[in-house]
């Protein structure tokens, strides 16, 4: 019997461009406290301020690469389910975002009125944060724990450092660098830098050296977003034999004025063209699929600020998505995901 269905959990999307539905959108991922972890009264007040401008902004921005099928992420996200519904054995595949629909929850109540017990959930993010991993884990709980439904969890642990992640990551981008490049920027998701330190169990390694993240012990790595972005990148660029000035790290994405981890991609991008750089590539290995963080952000604004600086030419190279061999990487990393203890 097919009992043990497999949950996959994106960040989500608004329902369409419009101002209303962005704002909705927005409201609920920013008031998440593992998203502004300040507390609800000063959080309320400063969603309430950035609501005023941000969600006439970040439509005009979904609208320069909405599809005609909706929002590209939630389109790659489906085509990814429909991928893992032909090779997962165990049961049903359903997808759900984590803001926006369809829900968590909303998939959750689906599933056991199927009568599903055994739930694999899989929140796709290779690197670990509270405000992407965490949000997803807690949020699956409190349905389970609020609905009362009799369901065990399997989560999907951070892959940042699996081989069936960067072998698929590598084939994914390979006939993107067998182009001519001059210099390869693998640019992360960035996060305030309270969010790594309120998390190092040391109390006092996490952003207090420049080489902080080379000598994380395990027991901050565990938990250190930054340090596993950096494994990440530097298994990569290994496994493809990449010398050390032709690839780079940044961190983009910025909102509000508190200081996030560095360096910025903004910044990146206008040191390699004052360098010489004519032609980047740019990758953004913290997303599974491309959104408005990678399709727009990176490859209309970044495009448009790396030539204001003197470059070329900025190529995105496009996001795991549906890829072959990334579908046959997640449904092994899912079939290994341990019992949520």
């Amino acid at each position: 019997m097919k009992d043990q269905a497999l949950l996959l959990v994106n960040l989500g999307s608004p329902a369409s461009t419009e101002v209303a539905d962005v704002r909705r959108y927005l409201n609920q991922f920013l008031m998440d406290p593992y998203v502004i972890d300040l507390p609800w009264p000063v959080r309320r007040l400063l969603v309430s301020l950035i609501l005023i401008r941000r969600p006439k902004e970040s439509a005009h921005a979904y609208a320069s690469i909405w599809w005609e099928q909706g929002s590209p992420l939630v389109v790659l996200s489906q085509r990814l389910q429909q991928a893992m519904a032909s090779r997962w054995q165990q049961g049903p595949v359903e997808l759900a975002m984590r803001y926006g629909e369809p829900s968590i929850e909303t998939q959750l109540l689906k599933l056991a009125g199927q009568g599903i017990r055994q739930i694999t959930l899989a929140p796709l993010y290779p690197q670990f944060a509270d405000s992407t991993v965490t949000t997803v884990i807690e949020e699956a709980k409190r349905v389970l724990r609020e609905r009362r439904l009799d369901m065990q969890l399997s989560v999907l642990e951070p892959f940042y450092d699996q081989p069936e992640y960067l072998d698929a990551l590598v084939a994914s981008a390979k006939p993107h660098l067998e182009q001519d490049y001059d210099h390869l920027l693998l640019s992360f998701h960035g996060l305030p830098e309270r969010h790594l330190k309120k998390l190092d169990v040391t109390g006092s390694h996490c952003c207090g050296a420049a080489d902080c993240c080379a000598t994380a012990p395990d027991a901050v790595l565990e938990h250190c977003y930054r340090a596993q972005c950096m494994r990440s990148a530097e298994a990569f660029a290994a496994q493809l034999g990449l010398s050390a000035d032709r690839w780079s790290v940044s961190f983009q994405s910025r909102l509000g004025r508190a200081k996030w981890i560095e360096p910025y991609t903004e910044t990146r991008l206008e040191e390699l063209a004052r360098q010489g750089v004519k032609k980047v590539l740019v990758m953004c290995p913290a997303f599974v699929a491309d959104c408005i963080e990678t399709l727009e952000e990176i490859g209309d604004r970044g495009a448009e600020q790396f030539r204001a600086a003197g470059g070329e030419e900025l190529v995105l190279v496009p996001c795991l998505n549906d890829h072959p061999d990334w579908v046959a990487a997640l449904n092994r990393l899912c079939e290994k995901a341990p019992l949520l203890k």
